[in-house]
């Protein structure tokens, strides 16, 4: 008795183990369904019934997972959200100065930017960046560059007249841009000139003073118009390769 009390004992722990794999896969089996469905057809027209059939499972089984559509949409969303900060993760964590690191994660970010950004009608934009977890995401990837920023300005890589919190906000502000490029390639110029607008002075060219009353606030404009003048130049240079430039893609 006193055996098989204890191989009964042993037994819940496999069996969730197995269960929980299995709600896995079901649930990664749905989100993947769902998307691809919602991409072919658009949102409107996809039932839970035609996701449950996409994804293998019964309707009943479904519904254990999912209340609605827009519930499976929102799960996606996460999901995608989760693997984006993972990924931005992995490329700081990698070895190389600060100011290397900080271009590879703000090229990064700028690509995924690219490859999500470009919604048409078929895709529930407004469904998915009213979702709270776009927020949150934003943060962390902010407060991300932001120590980046830290560790490159202590380097002396990064300018220092405004704090690592202003420049992160400018950063993400000039790469919003990349989701419109035409390319990764014009993406890539695109985070080019947005790291010269960080670096120190005397590795910039030179703007126009800029006279601002409120005390505090002249650094934080600077590094606005540098930016702001840098991604014009970006976005002609992303035309010209538009215009003429098929060889240059090619070689990218």
């Amino acid at each position: 008795m006193a055996l098989v009390g204890s191989y009964t004992r042993g037994m819940p722990k496999l069996w969730d183990s197995t269960i929980e794999s299995h709600r896995r896969a079901v649930r990664d089996a749905v989100l993947d369904a769902a998307a691809a469905l919602v991409a072919e057809h658009g949102l409107r027209s996809v039932t839970m019934s035609q996701i449950a059939q996409a994804a293998g499972v019964g309707r009943a089984t479904l519904y254990k997972y999912f209340q609605d559509v827009e519930s499976i949409l929102t799960a996606w969303h996460g999901r995608q959200i989760t693997g984006h900060l993972e990924y931005l993760a992995e490329i700081r964590d990698r070895g190389g100065d600060a100011a290397g690191r900080l271009e590879a994660v703000l090229e990064a970010y700028a690509l995924i930017s690219r490859e999500s950004g470009g919604h048409d009608s078929t895709e529930p934009a407004p469904l998915l960046h009213r979702d709270e977890q776009v927020g949150r995401a934003q943060q962390q990837v902010r407060e991300m560059i932001a120590d980046l920023l830290r560790e490159a300005t202590d380097a002396g890589a990064v300018r220092d007249d405004a704090a690592p919190e202003e420049l992160a906000a400018y950063c993400l502000h000039a790469l919003t841009a990349a989701s419109s490029l035409p390319s990764a390639a014009a993406v890539r110029r695109l985070v080019t000139v947005t790291m010269d607008g960080l670096r120190p002075r005397a590795d910039r060219s030179p703007v126009l003073p800029v006279t601002w009353r409120e005390e505090g606030c002249s650094s934080v404009v600077t590094a606005v118009i540098d930016g702001r003048r840098r991604l014009a130049a970006a976005r002609l240079a992303a035309s010209t390769a538009v215009d003429g430039g098929a060889d240059d893609e090619c070689r990218q």
